[in-house]
């Protein structure tokens, strides 16, 4: 499982990289959806599709195993072990306050998409939270911005069904400034910015779930 251990480490605790110069390292591509029930919002749906380098040494590991193979669940619980220890890299606001999240997912896995390897996950909000008349922001991303964390389209990030046409969901990309954008550009892999700078942050696009 020396893999496994590696590609941990790689993506969560950001100490090894597949190259040297700016940061990002590494790239995961988001999708989310956004969960209800009972017109309460509830859970993310998260699914985590990391970069093809990323993703060499746990589809080594994996080797020829079919979905649903025992590997998976292990290689699964491994990396989800380590998104727990970062809260699952995800911040929902409402009403200028944090949403917490319960401490395990309800459910998650692992599975092969051609050449990259695909975490998915069911982040369960602590409580539910109302819907109606309500605004939340959702964030997810590397405080350290070694990962880059971030959807591909707008559509990436979706309502649930029973809530598509009660709110309204959107996707907005930062737009950091060149002072940022140079820093950025000067961290080496081996290099990590003031952990109160919450680089990543800066870099974060903002999922905004708006109800009327």
């Amino acid at each position: 499982m020396q893999g496994v251990k590696r590609i941990i480490m790689t993506l969560f605790l950001a100490i090894l990289s597949f190259g040297a110069g700016a940061h990002p390292h590494s790239f995961i591509h988001l999708k989310t959806e956004i969960v209800s029930e009972n017109d309460q919002f509830v859970a993310l749906k998260m699914r985590w599709t990391m970069d093809e380098i990323t993703s060499a040494d746990l589809l080594y590991d994996a080797g020829n195993a079919k979905p649903g193979d025992e590997i998976w669940k292990k290689l699964a619980a491994e990396v989800m072990a380590n998104v727990l220890g970062q809260h699952y890299f995800t911040e929902v606001w409402h009403d200028g306050k944090k949403v917490k999240f319960k401490n395990r997912p309800t459910e998650y896995g692992m599975e092969r998409e051609e050449h990259q390897a695909v975490l998915t996950f069911v982040l369960p909000l602590a409580e539910a939270q109302p819907l109606s008349g309500q605004k939340y922001t959702i964030s997810t991303f590397d405080p350290t911005y070694y990962v880059d964390m971030s959807y591909d389209k707008d559509s990436d990030a979706w309502l649930a069904q029973a809530i598509s046409q009660q709110c309204r969901i959107s996707v907005h990309t930062p737009t950091p400034n060149e002072q940022m954008l140079s820093f950025a550009q000067s961290l080496d892999k081996e290099d990590a910015p003031p952990e109160d700078m919450e680089l990543g942050k800066q870099f974060a696009q903002t999922v905004t779930l708006q109800c009327p």
